[in-house]
């Protein structure tokens, strides 16, 4: 106090000196034709003061401003500690299985600030565990309001709609991803996935390619056998819509790239077939049989030989393949079939005996032996052979079956209809066949199969 009492009785001995020094007296205009009289000394003052006074209210307003801003962070702060609170209350309740207690304090939070994301995101996730996916979408739509691009929003958003069944919109929520960041692998897989499902190969096969310019590098296995299995059903397509030479091209491409890809090879074949080039198609069958020895392989020769009425060529196969592969039991199985249909029943039964021999012993054999016995008017053998069949549970025709989920199906699929995989399909109880129970061969005695 002391020293504002010392300033301000400088200033006015300073007033007064500069008053007595200066005299005379201006005119000050405060309007058009209106002026005021005064003495100089009082003009500066007058304007120094009004000077100090504006200087003064201008930090009063800045002051007060920064107490304002200061007030509604603190204010802001408290509300999200408060509402982050009740936010990990309710993931404490959500984990714990305790989904009404986790839906109070969540509804509290989002009361509080109803435009927290991760407080969404939580709401729609009791939701979906309570199976209320539209009111989950609800929350997951308001979230996406509040943070457009965010990916784990766009993420749960895509899950969601999946699980509620509207796949069209989660395509939509993905390809809103790939707009977000063209790059992101896990958006392109799923995508694809969704594609695949759709049976839309094209498209599943674009983003497949995507993908793996991405990932770049040697290939992973699931990746190759993927795409692999995306060319071969476009193939397929261009084959259904009748366009077979362009089919016959992405086929010889796709075996010359995975060789090893079963599928491919069979409707390579399919292909030839519909192109009317009936030997090129035998061709590509008889090599996938001795390379694969896939059972596949043995149907499509043997319709294909019936289909042109020249069964010479498929017997001449069959005769020097099993010169050459003695132990080849799948082989003799289908060749002693085809010699049924032909009424060649001699030949047949030496196939199925030299089956039986190897102590094979499964219903498809024990059916063509009932059958072959049956056409030589062996009335007993047959029964006894159809006896033995009795004893399976398994399959009882050249059906199919998928070797990962154990789909059967009467036809050969080169994608299973149960579980998606390429290349599982195999003849049913094609291990019996293959490799047949050791320690219990028998002799068979040659008078069982003499006329």
């Amino acid at each position: 106090m002391i020293l504002m009492a010392f300033i301000f009785l400088l200033l006015i001995i300073f007033f007064l000196l500069f008053y007595i020094l200066n005299p005379q007296t201006i005119a000050v205009f405060y309007w058009f034709g209106n002026e005021v009289t005064a003495s100089l000394a009082v003009v500066v003052a007058a304007s120094v003061l009004s000077g100090l006074l504006i200087g003064y209210l201008l930090y009063i307003y800045g002051a007060t401003g920064h107490l304002l801003r200061d007030w509604r962070r603190r204010r802001l702060e408290k509300r999200s500690r408060s509402v982050m609170d009740l936010y990990h209350q309710g993931m404490g309740r959500l984990v714990s299985g305790d989904l009404k207690k986790a839906r109070r304090r969540l509804l509290k939070a989002h009361a509080q600030d109803g435009g927290q994301v991760d407080v969404l995101l939580a709401l729609a996730r009791v939701c979906r565990e309570e199976g209320n996916l539209s009111e989950a979408l609800e929350y997951l739509l308001r979230a996406r309001r509040q943070s457009s691009d965010s990916l784990q929003v766009l993420f749960v958003l895509a899950e969601t709609y999946l699980a509620a069944g509207q796949g069209d919109e989660a395509i939509a929520v993905y390809r809103s991803i790939l707009a977000v960041e063209p790059d992101n692998l896990e958006a392109l897989r799923r995508l694809r996935d969704l594609h695949m499902r759709a049976e839309l190969w094209n498209e599943a096969l674009d983003l497949q390619k995507r993908l793996q310019r991405k990932l770049g590098g040697t290939p992973q296995d699931e990746d190759l056998r993927i795409q692999a299995g995306l060319r071969l059903e476009t193939a397929r397509v261009s084959l259904e819509a009748g366009r077979a030479d362009s089919a016959v091209s992405d086929l010889k491409a796709l075996v010359k790239d995975q060789p090893d890809f079963v599928p491919a090879r069979v409707l390579l074949g399919d292909a030839y077939e519909v192109s009317a080039r009936p030997a090129e198609a035998a061709s590509v069958w008889q090599e996938g049989y001795r390379r694969f020895a896939e059972a596949v392989f043995l149907a499509r020769l043997e319709d294909l030989a019936m289909a042109n009425e020249d069964p010479a060529g498929l017997l001449d196969f069959y005769r020097t393949t099993a010169l050459n592969r003695a132990d080849d039991l799948l082989l003799r199985l289908f060749y002693g079939k085809f010699c049924l249909r032909l009424e060649m029943v001699e030949e047949a039964l030496e196939q199925l005996a030299e089956i039986e021999k190897n102590g094979a012993d499964f219903p498809q054999m024990h059916l063509l032996l009932a059958e072959a016995h049956m056409r030589r008017r062996r009335l007993e053998e047959s029964i006894r052979e159809y006896r033995k069949v009795v004893g399976f549970e398994g399959a009882l025709n050249f059906g199919y079956a998928c070797s990962v989920c154990k789909t059967a199906s009467v036809e050969w699929n080169g994608r299973c209809e149960g579980c998606g995989a390429w290349g599982s399909c195999h003849l049913a109880g094609r291990e019996l066949i293959k490799n047949p129970p050791a320690g219990e061969l028998r002799a068979i005695h040659h008078g069982e199969q003499t006329v």
